[in-house]
C-alpha cells in the first residue's frame, strides 16, 4: 500500500499525496532503485541489442519510475516540509544522486548510444527519437562518461556533494523564513491594507498572542513594504529579509559557507571535463555560444536601461524628499516610495486594483482564455492532494466546438502562502508524457505552486495584479509542459529545451495580462461583483512601464552577477565582492552594505540556473515578438494560438529553439519587441 509504488500508469491522478508518508520514502526507493539497477545491467548487456526501442523497454521504464516516485518526495519535501520529511528526503538523497551519476556517466551505456547512432536502424528513428539521442550523447560527456580513474571518481564525488549542498541551501532559506516574526501593535500598521492586517492578526491569535504577528512571507512582507507608514517598522522588515541565511543571522543557517564550497565544486567539475569555467560547461547546452556573449547582452540590455533608470530614481528621490519628508532614501523606503509617487502621478493603488481581481474569476477568467486559443477544455476533478487548498485539474481537447475528446494532461494548482512551503513560484514536472514501450500513452502532469495571500474570513482570495503576472508567468510553463505531443520522453514538454530559451512561453503569457479584453473576463469586484472599470485600467496601463528602467536593471544585476560568479576564477573567495562589484556597474544607486541576498538566491545554488540567468532576459526577446503576432491578429485569435501550441508548445524540446520560433513567427527574432515591451524602445 505504499504510494509511493502504486503506479497510476496512463489514467487516474499522478500520485496519493494525501496518503504519502515519510516512512513510505525509504522502503519504495528500495524497491523502485533496485529495479533500476537492475535495468542498467540488463540494458549494457549483450542479451539487449544497440536499439532504441529494446534500450527503452529494458532501461527508461524502470528508471522513469524510480525518478518519478522521487520526484513526488522531493515535491512533498517542497510545500509540506515536517522534519521527519526532510529526515527522509535527507536520507534518500544521496542514493538518487549516486544512481543519476552514475547512470549518466556509464561508459558501457555510452558505448551502447553510440553504437545505436552509428546503426542502420539509426535512420529509421524519428526525429524527436534523433533529438532525444544527440542529447543523450552530449550529455554523457557532460556526465563524464568520457573520465577515467581518479577524474572519475573524483567528478561522482562532487555530482553527490553538490546535490547534498543544494538541498541544504534551500532547507535553510526555508528555515530562516520560518523563523522570523515580530508581534506588533495596531498603531505601528498605518497604511497596511486591511487584509494584511486581519491575517496578521488571525497569526497572533493562533499563536495565542495579542497584537498583529508579521513573517516574512511575500504575502505580508511585500504589502507592508509597499504600504506601512512607519518608517522604523519598514527598516526592520527589509534587515530581516535582506540578511536571512546569512552571517548576520544563526551560524547553523548561515548558506555562505555552503555558496562557497558550492562554487569550488563547480570550477572543479568544468576543470575535469575541460572546461575553462562551470559558465563555458553550462553554456554547451544552451543557445548562448559563450560567456562572453552573454556578458555582453546583459551590458547591453543594462546601457540601455540605464538612463531611463537614473532619470526615474532622479524623480523617486525628489519626491521622497518633497512629499514624504524622506530627504534620504533608504533601500527600504523604495517600495513605499515607488507606490505613494505611482499612486499621485497615476491615481490608483495596486490595494485598488487588487479587489477586482478574485481568485475563483482569475481562474475562471485564465482557464476560458487558455481554451480559446489553444483548443482544449480545463475541468476540476476529484484527486488526493498535500494541502486542503490544493486543486487538481484535468485537460482535454476541444473536437469541434463543444465536444470533449481525448484526455491530454492534468495539472495540480498550489497558490497559497503558508509555513514549511518554499517561497516563490514555480512549475514542477510531475509526471512528463511518454509513448511507452508497448504502445501506451502516459498523458502529462504538471506542478503549478505558487504563494500568495490565502482568503481572509468570508472572502475569496484576492491577488494583486503583480499575482495575476506570476499565475500566467507559470502556466506558461505548465502549458509547454502539458500541450507538448513529442512521444518522447526526454525531449517532451519542457525536456530536452535549451535552458535559456525555456521561459519563452512563460514570459509570452504575462503579457495577456495587460490586454483589456483579457481583464474584463479576469476581474470582479470582490464587494460589488463590478469589472475592472476602463479609466482605472487606462490608469494601470500607464503606469506599466513605471520604473522600468530599474526593474529591468534589477534583473540585469542579478544575471550580470550569476555570469561572472560562474564565468570568473576563484570565485568562491569573492561571492559578496562581486555582489558589490555588480551593484556598482549596474545600479544608480548602492545596495545597503548588510544586503545578502546572495544567501536566497536560490535560482543559483538550488534551482538549477547557476550561469542561466540571463536566461530570463534572453527568452524576453523571443517572447516578446512572439506575443507580437497576437497583437497584430488579435489577442482571441484561435488561429494564432494554434499556431504557437502547434509551433512552440507542441514541439518541446524535440528541436531547437530557434527553429521552433522561426516556424511560429517565419524570421529570426528581434529585440525591438523587447525594448518596446520595457517601454525603452
Amino acid at each position: 500500500m505504499n504510494p509511493l509504488l502504486q503506479d497510476a500508469g496512463t489514467a487516474g491522478y499522478a500520485a496519493d499525496f494525501s496518503a504519502l508518508r515519510p516512512e513510505h520514502i525509504g522502503p519504495a526507493i528500495d524497491v523502485l532503485l533496485a529495479a533500476a539497477e537492475a535495468g542498467l545491467e540488463a540494458a549494457v548487456s549483450d542479451a539487449v541489442p544497440a536499439d532504441h526501442a529494446a534500450l527503452s523497454l529494458v532501461l527508461d521504464v524502470p528508471v522513469e519510475r524510480l525518478m518519478r516516485a522521487w520526484g513526488h518526495a522531493s515535491h512533498l519535501q517542497g510545500v509540506a516540509d515536517t522534519p521527519a520529511l526532510r529526515a527522509a528526503h535527507a536520507e534518500n538523497l544521496p542514493r538518487i544522486i549516486d544512481f543519476s551519476t552514475r547512470l549518466g556517466a556509464d561508459a558501457r551505456l555510452y558505448a551502447k548510444y553510440k553504437a545505436i547512432a552509428a546503426s542502420d536502424s539509426a535512420e529509421q528513428l524519428t526525429a524527436a527519437q534523433r533529438k532525444a539521442l544527440s542529447d543523450a550523447l552530449r550529455n554523457f560527456v557532460l556526465g563524464g562518461a568520457e573520465l577515467q580513474g581518479a577524474a572519475r571518481e573524483r567528478h561522482a564525488a562532487i555530482q553527490d556533494r553538490s546535490g547534498a549542498l543544494s538541498q541544504q541551501f534551500g532547507d535553510h532559506v526555508l528555515d530562516a523564513t520560518d523563523a522570523w516574526s515580530l508581534v506588533v501593535g495596531e498603531e505601528r500598521l498605518a497604511g497596511a491594507p486591511a487584509d494584511v492586517k486581519l491575517a496578521a492578526r488571525g497569526a497572533a491569535e493562533a499563536d495565542g498572542q495579542a497584537g498583529y504577528k508579521l513573517s516574512l512571507q511575500a504575502p505580508c512582507w511585500m504589502p507592508l513594504m509597499q504600504f506601512a507608514s512607519d518608517r522604523a517598522l519598514r527598516e526592520t522588515l527589509y534587515r530581516a529579509d535582506a540578511t536571512r541565511a546569512s552571517e548576520f543571522g544563526p551560524a547553523a543557517l548561515d548558506n555562505g559557507p555552503l555558496m562557497r564550497e558550492l562554487l569550488a565544486l563547480r570550477a572543479e567539475e568544468a576543470e575535469l571535463l575541460g572546461h575553462g569555467s562551470y559558465a563555458d560547461l553550462a553554456l554547451v547546452a544552451k543557445m548562448a555560444r559563450s560567456p562572453d556573449e552573454v556578458l555582453a547582452f546583459v551590458r547591453d540590455l543594462a546601457r540601455r536601461a540605464r538612463p531611463h533608470a537614473d532619470r526615474e530614481l532622479a524623480e523617486l528621490r525628489a519626491y521622497a524628499a518633497d512629499t514624504l519628508g524622506l530627504p534620504e532614501l533608504q533601500a527600504w523606503d523604495r517600495p513605499y516610495a515607488a507606490e505613494q509617487l505611482k499612486q499621485s502621478r497615476y491615481a490608483f493603488s495596486s490595494q485598488e486594483v487588487k479587489q477586482y481581481f478574485t481568485e475563483p474569476r482569475v481562474l475562471q477568467g485564465l482557464f476560458q482564455l487558455i481554451e480559446t486559443l489553444f483548443g482544449v477544455v480545463i475541468r476540476a476533478e476529484a484527486a488526493p492532494v498535500w494541502h486542503d487548498s490544493v486543486r487538481y485539474y484535468g485537460v482535454w481537447r476541444l473536437q469541434g466546438g463543444e465536444q470533449v475528446g481525448e484526455r491530454v494532461a492534468a495539472f495540480y494548482l498550489d497558490l497559497h502562502a503558508r509555513a514549511g512551503k518554499q517561497s516563490g513560484a514555480w512549475m514542477d514536472d510531475c509526471r512528463g508524457r511518454w509513448r511507452r514501450p508497448g504502445g501506451d500513452l502516459q498523458w502529462p502532469v504538471a506542478h503549478l505552486v505558487c504563494n500568495f495571500a490565502p482568503p481572509v474570513g468570508d472572502q475569496p482570495a484576492l491577488l494583486t495584479h503583480g499575482d495575476l503576472i506570476t499565475l500566467f508567468h507559470e502556466f506558461g510553463h505548465g502549458l509547454h509542459h502539458m500541450l507538448t505531443q513529442v512521444d518522447e520522453l526526454a525531449v517532451s514538454g519542457i525536456s530536452g529545451v535549451e535552458g535559456d530559451a525555456v521561459e519563452l512561453p512563460s514570459q509570452f503569457m504575462e503579457n495577456f495580462c495587460w490586454e483589456w479584453a483579457v481583464l474584463q473576463r479576469l476581474s470582479c469586484h470582490v464587494e460589488t461583483g463590478e469589472p475592472l472599470p476602463r479609466a482605472l485600467f487606462d490608469r494601470m496601463v500607464a503606469a506599466r512601464h513605471f520604473q522600468g528602467g530599474l526593474k529591468l536593471l534589477r534583473q540585469c544585476e542579478f544575471a550580470l552577477f550569476d555570469m561572472r560568479l560562474h564565468a570568473e576564477s576563484d570565485t568562491a573567495a569573492r561571492v559578496q565582492a562581486i555582489c558589490d562589484e555588480v551593484n556598482i556597474e549596474i545600479q544608480p544607486m548602492p545596495a545597503p552594505d548588510f544586503l545578502r541576498y546572495a544567501n536566497t538566491f536560490g535560482h543559483l545554488f538550488d534551482g538549477g540556473y547557476a550561469a542561466g540567468y540571463y536566461g530570463y532576459a534572453w527568452a524576453q526577446v523571443l517572447s516578446a515578438d512572439a506575443y507580437g503576432a497576437f497583437e497584430e491578429s488579435g489577442v482571441f485569435d484561435a488561429a494564432t494560438g494554434a499556431r504557437f501550441r502547434d509551433q512552440i508548445l507542441a514541439v518541446g524540446g524535440s528541436r531547437p529553439a530557434l527553429d521552433s520560433f522561426r516556424a511560429f513567427r517565419g524570421r529570426d527574432p528581434s529585440l525591438d519587441a523587447l525594448l518596446r515591451h520595457q517601454g525603452l524602445a
